[in-house]
């Protein structure tokens, strides 16, 4: 085999993973781990909410400018170790899904809410999340940016 043929087909077995996807099942994918975490927090289930998120995780909250994975996974079990306190999630709302290779870009809403001292609150966040597939083939989210929206 020539060096060309040789370089062309290392080429294409590089590439064959972002060229041959299933977009249909990869979008599929991306929804169940969403679906997953859901399932994971309202289970107050600290790793199994981690699981979404890639090693390298950067964030944006109003209230946190430069998370990582260790902030965020650290918030969980503390929020989840609270005696009295009741939080769901719905499963989110998907505004749309992008995907690119192996990136993928969701922008979406979340609403939470939280029971405590009798009192229970509903709150939106609208996001952006970037995932990234990982080594073992799932996607994490690598980067996120969520607010809450002004009233409309």
């Amino acid at each position: 085999m020539s060096r060309r043929r040789l370089a062309a087909l290392v080429a294409f077995v590089a590439l064959a993973p972002a060229v041959l996807a299933d977009p249909a099942a990869e979008e599929a994918a991306i929804r169940q781990r969403f679906l997953d975490w859901t399932e994971a927090f309202n289970a107050r289930d600290a790793d199994g909410a981690c699981d979404l998120f890639a090693p390298d995780l950067a964030y944006a909250l109003p209230e946190v400018a430069q998370g990582t994975r260790a902030t965020i996974c650290g918030n969980f079990a503390r929020l989840f170790a609270r005696p009295g306190l009741t939080l769901r999630y719905d499963p989110p709302l998907i505004h749309e899904i992008l995907i690119e290779g192996d990136l993928a870009v969701v922008r979406l809403r979340w609403t939470l809410t939280t029971e405590a001292d009798g009192l229970r609150e509903t709150g939106v966040e609208e996001g952006m999340d970037v995932l990234r597939r990982q080594p073992d083939g799932r996607w994490a989210i690598a980067r996120f940016v969520a607010f809450t929206p002004e009233a409309e």
